[in-house]
């Protein structure tokens, strides 16, 4: 009888079996960045990481394969970099998939947000928008663009697309480091009603890595947002960019 190669035990979420593959060859940069995750559980939080040279020496491998395994733990946001060392991060910011605003969703994690503005212009609406917004193709429309930002780090990147018949004022009267639907809902009487979301994956450009302080090759969450108020009316288009090491959604599912 072929003997059955038993389950190792394993975290609830975590990968079956640790990522081992049914034929048990596993990759030497696996294994490394295996034993690393379970240092990374002993630093704990802020704690600093041991130098590639250490590791390698630790482990009996190349500084290679431990770079490969500190580049995905990098990428999978359990490491980040602080001055020239690397330190263990903290736990990803969970961002609600509803109408509540990312102000909102990071307070309630007990971190301070911020938007810092990037730049609010007035153009004429092109026909590729104008739908989603509900105007006319040539109509002014604000685009207001503001790096996202958690406890002062930059986190992300958001566009936000606007009729200026609905917001006036916008740039006399708003304030770029606050909530958008704050300023619609308690300046303008506008509330939200719903809207329509498309999640995908991306990497950045080289002007958004830039912005968001990102090297270009980390996975971005790009979410696509258009909204309509309470009257069912299009409202805005909003394009929200989040760097996948420090962001991961959230949703409550109800049968239809």
């Amino acid at each position: 009888m072929e003997e059955q190669i038993p389950y190792p035990a394993h975290r609830p979420g975590s990968p079956v079996r640790s990522g081992i593959p049914e034929h048990g060859r596993v990759p030497k940069y696996y294994a490394v960045k295996a034993q690393v995750a379970d240092l990374l559980d002993e630093l704990g939080e802020g704690g600093g990481l041991p130098t590639e040279r250490d590791l390698a020496e630790r482990y009996e491998v190349s500084r290679e394969t431990v770079r490969q395994a500190l580049r995905e733990l990098l990428l999978e946001g359990r490491l980040r970099r602080s001055g020239r060392g690397t330190v263990v991060a903290g736990p990803k910011l969970e961002q609600p998939l509803s109408l509540a605003s990312y102000t909102e969703g990071v307070r309630r994690q007990g971190r301070r947000p911020g938007r810092r503005l990037i730049g609010l212009e007035r153009f004429p609406c092109p026909p590729e928008l104008a739908r989603g917004i509900g105007a006319e193709a040539g109509e002014p429309v604000w685009h207001l663009e503001r790096v996202l930002l958690a406890d002062d780090d930059r986190v992300g990147l958001e566009s936000t697309y606007v009729r200026v018949s609905r917001a006036p004022r916008l740039d006399i009267d708003f304030q770029p480091d606050s909530s958008f639907y704050g300023y619609l809902r308690d300046h303008l009487g506008i509330a939200f009603g719903d809207a329509d979301e498309k999640l995908e994956t991306v990497l950045a450009t080289p002007r958004e890595a830039l912005l968001i302080g990102t090297p270009p090759a980390l996975p971005m969450l790009l979410i696509h947002r258009f909204s309509r108020d309470q009257d069912g009316r299009p409202l805005e288009r909003v394009r929200s960019l989040y760097r996948g090491d420090r962001f991961s959604f959230t949703t409550r599912l109800r049968p239809e």
